[in-house]
């Protein structure tokens, strides 16, 4: 970890060290192209990638969980993030994602549980599976094996899919139905 020491007419004492990390999360956000470049060299070193992907709009616990599971089954986990239109096109809601695909990506590159973070236009990630070949596919347990997509592909290459559970209580459509709910009750007029 890099240190910083404030400038200044301060004295200069280790209690006034900034500490910085090396790996912000923006640097984490690559493109399609880093993002296979990283996951070739992966497979050379002779790690196991791991992908995943989501909306990821109201970062909860849930997600927390669920990507630091999901690091678990490799070495380096990649996160793709719906595009703005995809998720629009998902129908989650008309006025779904209510963050744009700039911030929810640096969300979830926040994470130290994510190593890189691509953001897709497409309706699915199927195109972002066959690009990065991945050991291993994850997705939420409300995905059963059978429909997850990419599966087929990751499985013929030798690779893992798993289905993980869900974190009881959390979603994000129940998130923003509950915030939803109270800002009605608070406001009826509204």
């Amino acid at each position: 970890m890099a240190l910083v020491v404030r400038t200044g007419p301060q004295t200069h004492r280790p209690d006034r060290m900034v500490p910085i990390k090396p790996k912000m999360p923006i640097s984490k956000i690559v493109s399609r192209g880093d993002a296979a470049a990283v996951a070739r060299a992966a497979r050379a070193e002779g790690k196991r990638v791991v992908f995943t992907n989501g909306c990821f709009d109201i970062l909860h616990l849930g997600h927390v969980r669920y990507l630091t599971r999901a690091k678990t089954l490799g070495d380096v986990l990649i996160v793709g993030v719906n595009a703005d239109d995809s998720v629009r096109r998902l129908g989650k809601g008309k006025d779904r994602p209510l963050n744009n695909e700039n911030a929810r990506a640096e969300v979830v590159a926040a994470l130290g549980a994510v190593d890189y973070v691509v953001v897709f236009e497409e309706d699915t990630p199927l195109e972002l599976i066959r690009l990065l070949q991945p050991h291993v596919l994850v997705k939420g347990g409300d995905w059963p094996a059978d429909r997850i997509v990419g599966a087929d592909e990751v499985l013929a290459g030798g690779g893992e899919v798993y289905s993980l559970p869900q974190e009881e209580g959390f979603s994000t459509t129940s998130l923003i139905a509950k915030i939803r709910k109270k800002s009605d009750e608070k406001n009826p007029s509204s």
